[in-house]
């Protein structure tokens, strides 16, 4: 386990008393892990424990063999970046300067930016294809253009960890597609280490090294895609039953699909 780029040790997660109990991950660099479940089974919770977002009731977290919640905060900005689905506040920013603030951990005291830093955003933007409104009012945009200007803002970043929750869950069937791309092709590139939820479950087939998968106090199972999707453990996962959806041809089609996944 202490082998492994990222990793848990009996992590405990809730709001002030615990949701899901003993979560072990172990994930080497540049793996993606993703998290899966029905609502309200703790996704976020577990996300937001990972990125310090909430305290942790219990075990550890380990980057790189360092304890997390020892780590200097400037320096785990560095490595790590987290978009979440909460709306950020801003006040007469641009596309461009909410990208921007990935760049901040870089900054000196007053926060400038240098012309190095400018093109990593022109980059990171060009890479979401976000660059056609970068000028406008980021509090104008749609549900959708604003997750894609987040992420290009946790790109701007140059993380080598990163953690989203639903990050496609506003996105288009192309943008769901070509966000997954990128995100495969810096694993690839540059060994980029991804933690996220999901709920399109064969995009997470696809992309996926790894799934966590929770119900209840503990992670029901955790495991490689091939491990995950097999048989009936899906419908088991989201108690889904053929009795529910008796009257329904088309309905019981899709959970046969669902539980076999190919």
């Amino acid at each position: 386990m202490r082998d492994c780029y990222f990793f848990t040790e009996k992590m405990c997660v809730g709001h002030g008393s615990p949701i899901i109990k003993d979560i072990e991950i172990m994930l080497p660099k540049g793996e993606i892990l993703t998290l899966i479940g029905a609502n309200g089974a703790g996704k976020s919770t577990v996300l937001k424990s990972i990125a310090g977002q909430l305290r942790l009731l219990g075990g550890t977290i380990y980057l790189e063999k360092e304890t997390l919640s020892e780590m200097d905060r400037k320096a785990l900005a560095r490595k790590m970046s987290v978009v979440f689905t909460e709306r950020l506040k801003t006040e007469l920013m641009t596309c461009e300067d909410v990208v921007a603030t990935g760049r901040y951990p870089y900054t000196g005291r007053f926060g400038r930016l240098s012309e190095e830093d400018r093109q990593i955003v022109r980059e990171a933007m060009d890479l979401i294809r976000v660059t056609e409104i970068r000028d406008t009012d980021f509090r104008k945009i749609s549900d959708g253009q604003r997750q894609r200007v987040m992420l290009a803002r946790a790109i701007c970043q140059e993380p080598e960890i990163l953690i989203l929750d639903e990050p496609i869950s506003y996105l288009d069937i192309r943008h769901k597609l070509e966000f997954l791309s990128v995100l495969q092709e810096m694993r690839e590139k540059k060994q980029l280490t991804v933690l996220m939820s999901m709920h399109e479950l064969e995009l997470a087939k696809i992309i996926s090294d790894k799934i966590l998968c929770l119900k209840g106090e503990y992670v029901l199972r955790y495991g490689t895609p091939e491990e995950i999707f097999e048989s009936d453990f899906i419908e088991q996962l989201f108690d889904i039953t053929e009795e529910r959806f008796a009257s329904n041809e088309k309905f019981l089609t899709y959970i046969r699909k669902v539980g076999r996944y190919g």
